[in-house]
């Protein structure tokens, strides 16, 4: 007797958001696959997958397709809208913030393979907080909420670790931005000039 695998059609949601990639220049192919192939290594350096088991981690892969960007390209661009997340498979990418009053652009951070970037705007579908750009050419599995809906529903396990893995990622950010405000606020001098 043959032995079927269940298959996930893409929802919508997911065709618009091929759409979206490749409207970007990006292209867009096939699923993550087998994450457990990339190694034990690098699955301990990705703070997402650290929680996972080899088998979990495969079936995370199977429902993430990937997407290819050239250096230079945008992976996300500060002020879209996305449900959307990605996870650096290969790769570095440049996180920059362009001021609204002033239009220069500060970098934040760079971030490297094993990381993920887009997380607050697939949670809260408020904009982008700032652009990432690809400083090397990047290999990136995508991550939506449809597709964590899915995994609480048909893979609790799963979905459960990935939901509580995203945020302790959100409160490390947020940890790291209140100590460096703390640390600017200490260094500004006092105003002395009187009233």
């Amino acid at each position: 007797m043959a032995q079927h695998t269940a298959v996930r059609l893409p929802t919508q949601a997911e065709l618009q958001l091929r759409a979206h990639f490749e409207r970007a220049g990006l292209r867009v192919e096939g699923v993550c696959g087998d994450l457990s192939n990339l190694g034990e290594q690098w699955r301990q350096t990705s703070a997402l997958l650290e929680d996972l088991t080899t088998a979990e981690a495969d079936t995370l892969g199977q429902l993430m397709p990937t997407v290819r960007a050239r250096a230079g390209q945008a992976l996300i661009t500060q002020g879209e809208v996305g449900e959307w997340m990605l996870l650096l498979l290969e790769g570095t990418v440049d996180v920059i913030k362009r001021s609204d009053e002033t239009g220069e652009s500060s970098r934040l951070a760079v971030v490297k393979e094993g990381a993920s970037i887009g997380e607050m705007s697939m949670l809260d579908s408020a904009p982008r907080y700032a652009s990432c750009i690809a400083i090397q050419d990047v290999r990136a599995g995508i991550l939506t909420r449809g597709t964590i809906a899915f995994l609480i529903r048909d893979h609790p396990a799963i979905g459960a670790k990935i939901l509580v893995k995203l945020t302790q990622l959100l409160a490390q950010r947020l940890r790291n931005t209140s100590n460096r405000l703390i640390k600017v606020l200490q260094h500004q001098e006092p105003d002395y000039t009187a009233d």
